[in-house]
């Protein structure tokens, strides 16, 4: 017996929940919201006033010693880029592996830099690296024959 009702409150369940939809279903959606009507103003009528747009605050980047995270190094003043840094800077060993030949490079400022083909200092950019020598390709300045320059290790 009382298996059977609970058979039967289940289906009073489920019948009420399809009503329930059926009837959802079947409701038209809610009209749209009426809008205001402007004002029917003749050729003569002025124009309204443009509100003022408030210009957005974009925040500056302050250095305080720091050099700025988004300007490109290459091309820039200072240690590690810009000026003639190649014909300045001095090669002080090369490092050649079953992989790679990397170049140990040393700037007039004392910073060292470890350079492969293809890599930049400051003006000019690797081409190859030879057994005692580093190529280096740099802009062709008025006046010169060639735009390379060949920094050579030095034998003490």
């Amino acid at each position: 017996m009382r298996a059977q009702a609970m058979r039967a409150a289940g289906r009073v369940v489920v019948s009420a929940s399809l009503v329930t939809v059926f009837a959802a279903c079947g409701t038209p959606p809610p009209a749209p919201a009426p809008q205001a009507q402007l004002p029917q103003g003749g050729a003569g009528a002025p124009p309204l006033p443009a509100l003022p747009v408030p210009e957005a605050q974009v925040p500056k980047y302050e250095p305080k010693g720091r050099r700025d995270p988004f300007e490109a190094l290459e091309g820039a003043q200072g240690a590690g880029g810009g000026g003639n840094l190649v014909a300045t800077a001095k090669l002080t060993g090369i490092v050649r592996s079953a992989r790679a030949t990397l170049a140990l490079v040393e700037t007039q400022e004392g910073i060292g830099y470890i350079l492969k083909p293809g890599d930049t200092l400051g003006d000019g950019r690797v081409l190859e690296i030879g057994s005692d020598s580093v190529v280096f390709q740099v802009p062709q300045k008025a006046g010169e024959t060639t735009n390379r320059v060949v920094l050579r290790m030095a034998m003490d």
